[in-house]
């Protein structure tokens, strides 16, 4: 009897164990798929209609030969991206999947845009999903209708996620764009960055089939086991050979690239028209303290072919502004440390010391006691490894934070502003190129949505935070990938902060829910064209005949006059000039929005696919525009030398142009009058700025200001009711791509 008993306990247990096991292997739960997309293509009349008004607005504004304009969005996430699909379970407050087909169906009819691309994160990128992907596109593609002149150009593309786990090591974020879709114009799989942080392999952030198994079915209501069916198929991909040539590799493992400068040759190698487009540079959620663009411009971490367009500005936040403040700062033998609040800055590393010290005179320690565990505090924060300084004091809330690491003078920043990782930064950077001429980042610019729910262009209106935005970014502290382990009690003692891989979450180190208050509705990417087709758009990005918005279809053109054609030369050229330049700005502003959707969208889709797809409301413009105030110019003068000063070089304004708020648009005309004597090569874009007008999350922490400026109450974003967009009046913008003029160079001379 007892026998028996004891092999059916272990009948049973071997029973549990195979149930489980096979949960952790991903078996029993279904697998989610690409989709293809089936609404129909937008109604000629209404395409044409765009055409017109973008043409009759030009001409008020004396553009005689104006090419299309035509809006944008080159980073985009379907559910296939292993953040975006965590942000769909209920665990995170989601609804469900938004697969790729989603976004093809989103940016026909919802946003109503003219091109688009998918850049879900390679690393996530398995065969099957990546297969799925490109017959997708396709499909997107082939119920455009006309080559010459299709509804909607869809794009096929990855991102390139790198984050290093020390600034020498972080190169950020890019998107990859691919010109063609057919089978020899394709990569066989994305290129990937590798395991962030610096662990070798992906296999290692994946606890235990029999612990992911166990993890899933406990909490399989909350869509455990589709977390881990997810994770599952990642995991079991194995890593490609390194320093391989790629056609020589197989066709079912993961590629991947440590640095851009392995990055541009895996693409080299493929041969194929691509774009590389780094964005949210100074997103400090996972950018580390002190970071900066420095050592990517150098002639393995730059490829000017490929390289040509940088993303200013997105739904999580802009990356244009140069500030002098610092995060942090290191001796001459790198030794780090944190510095006093400067130029209006509070850094997060002095906020850790005064939490600490407020809380250790709360308990009437001494004073030196307390001073000396404010110090402490500061130097563990600057110390602690993967950005988890804020961790060193313990249980903190957004409110004890107060503004710091934030930038306060700038529209619409990113969380915890990295400065040397900003666009004008970038811009200001030179060096020698070895030949006698200068090396340097010209970057044409865009902006766009950086959306995770297969939402392409969702800056059309400011409504529907909760799925328009990625703030639910804030529960995934909810979530394997967020979970704080051994989570230290209340205290007024800082705790070293340790990461330690299979233990600390992916997401444990970072400053998840505090930083889920500064995502937005985002922005576009605009094109000057000669068609509405793939090339002819592609061309337009390719000569950097681009510019940006932060959401809102702005129009904008910017020009020299007085180039070397002696004809106007767009934004995104580079010339020689010996003269004096002289410019020239025009821009309109973007129609009102009617409420809900316009006939072609409620047409195209059923009722039940607006009003969860669009939530409601698509792009559906009114005959009214919106005032431009006024045109500010930035002025950019490059390093000469490596040591020299950054902050002179940036002239943001350099000059503003006042508009009268004529519906019809603002032209402003303008020289250098310094351009000569002062025998700098200069680089200069126009800011197009709308007439104030409530945008989501717009003041991110809702600060309350003491007299002297300092933030001593916060009501952030993150945590209100889901009907609450957390609108806020703002100036919404456009900026243009920078004109490029070097004096005249003896060529005989390189």
């Amino acid at each position: 009897m007892l026998r028996k008993l004891i092999l059916g306990l272990v009948a049973l247990l071997a029973l549990v164990a195979v149930i489980v096991y096979a949960a952790g292997s991903g078996l029993l739960a279904s697998t989610q798929h690409a989709g293809l997309p089936e609404a129909r293509a937008v109604d000629a009349a209404f395409v044409a209609e765009k055409e017109a008004a973008v043409g009759e607005a030009a001409l008020d504004v004396g553009v005689a030969r104006p090419k299309q304009i035509l809006f944008g969005d080159l980073h985009v996430h379907s559910t296939f991206s292993f953040d975006a699909f965590t942000l769909s379970l209920p665990m995170s407050g989601g609804d469900g999947a938004h697969p790729v087909s989603d976004a093809c169906d989103f940016a026909r009819h919802c946003s109503s845009l003219d091109f688009w691309s998918i850049n879900d994160h390679a690393i996530t990128l398995t065969p099957r999903r990546w297969s799925e992907t490109v017959d997708a596109i396709r499909q997107c593609n082939e119920i455009s209708g006309s080559e010459s002149n299709p509804d909607l150009v869809t794009y096929l593309g990855w991102e390139w996620t790198q984050v290093g786990a020390t600034p020498s090591t972080h190169y950020g974020h890019k998107n990859v764009i691919i010109r063609g879709l057919d089978d020899d114009e394709i990569p066989t799989r994305p290129i990937a960055a590798g395991a962030p942080l610096g662990i070798d392999d992906v296999g290692a952030l994946m606890p235990s089939p029999f612990l992911m198994g166990a993890y899933g079915l406990y909490d399989r209501e909350r869509g455990g086991l589709d977390f881990v069916t997810y994770q599952a198929e990642i995991a079991n991909l194995e890593s490609c050979a390194q320093d391989v040539p790629v056609r020589d590799l197989p066709d079912d493992c993961r590629e991947s690239a440590v640095t851009p400068e392995d990055l541009f040759a895996k693409l080299d190698d493929w041969g194929f028209d691509s774009l590389v487009i780094p964005h949210g540079t100074t997103w400090g959620f996972y950018t580390p303290l002190g970071s900066s663009w420095d050592k990517q411009l150098t002639l393995g971490n730059h490829d000017p072919d490929r390289q040509k367009l940088v993303e200013v500005f997105s739904g999580h936040g802009n990356s244009e502004e140069y500030r002098p403040f610092r995060e942090i700062v290191f001796s001459a033998n790198g030794v780090p440390s944190c510095p006093a609040p400067a130029h209006g800055f509070l850094p997060s590393c002095w906020r850790a010391g005064e939490i600490i010290e407020a809380r250790c005179l709360a308990e009437d320690e001494s004073e030196s006691e307390c001073s000396d565990r404010a110090a402490r505090a500061r130097q563990l924060f600057v110390e602690a490894p993967n950005n988890g300084g804020a961790h060193v004091v313990p249980v903190t809330t957004a409110a004890d934070w107060q503004d710091a690491g934030q930038c306060r003078d700038c529209f619409q920043p990113s969380f915890n502003y990295r400065p040397k990782n900003s666009v004008q930064y970038m811009m200001a950077l030179g060096r020698d190129d070895g030949l006698g001429g200068p090396f340097r980042f010209n970057f044409g610019f865009i902006a766009a949505s950086d959306n995770h729910s297969a939402r392409p262009g969702t800056g059309y209106k400011e409504v529907a935070r909760t799925e328009f935005t990625e703030q639910r970014f804030g529960h995934m502290l909810n979530t394997p990938i967020g979970f704080q382990f051994n989570a230290p009690e209340f205290s007024s003692e800082p705790v070293p902060f340790e990461y330690v891989p299979g233990r600390t979450a992916p997401l444990g180190g970072f400053e998840v829910e505090r930083g889920a208050s500064f995502f937005l509705n985002g922005g576009l990417a605009a094109v000057h064209s000669d068609g509405r087709d793939r090339d002819a758009v592609w061309d337009a990005m390719d000569r950097k005949e681009v510019y940006g918005t932060s959401g809102p279809r702005i129009l904008l053109w910017f020009d020299l006059l007085n180039g070397p054609s002696r004809r106007p030369t767009p934004m995104g050229s580079q010339v020689e000039l010996a003269e004096n330049p002289i410019f020239q700005v025009k821009a309109v502003g973007s129609f009102e929005q009617n409420p809900g959707c316009g006939p072609d969208a409620t047409s195209a889709l059923d009722p039940d696919r607006i009003a969860r797809l669009c939530q409601g409301e698509c792009y559906n413009p009114s005959t009214v525009r919106r005032p431009i105030t006024r045109i500010e110019i930035v002025r950019i003068r490059p390093q000469r030398a490596p040591d020299e000063e950054i902050l002179g070089l940036v002239e943001d304004p350099w000059r503003v142009i006042e508009c009268d708020s004529d519906p019809e648009g603002c032209v402003g005309t303008f020289v250098d009058g310094d351009y000569v004597t002062d025998g700098r090569d200069s680089l200069y874009y126009a800011r197009a700025i709308e007439a104030p007008s409530l945008a989501v999350a717009a003041d991110p922490l809702g600060c309350r200001r003491s007299s002297d400026g300092r933030c001593v109450q916060v009501d952030p974003c993150f945590g209100r009711p889901a009907d609450d967009d957390c609108l806020a009046q703002t100036e919404e913008r456009a900026w243009s791509s920078p004109i490029f003029v070097n004096h005249r160079r003896d060529l005989a001379a390189r």
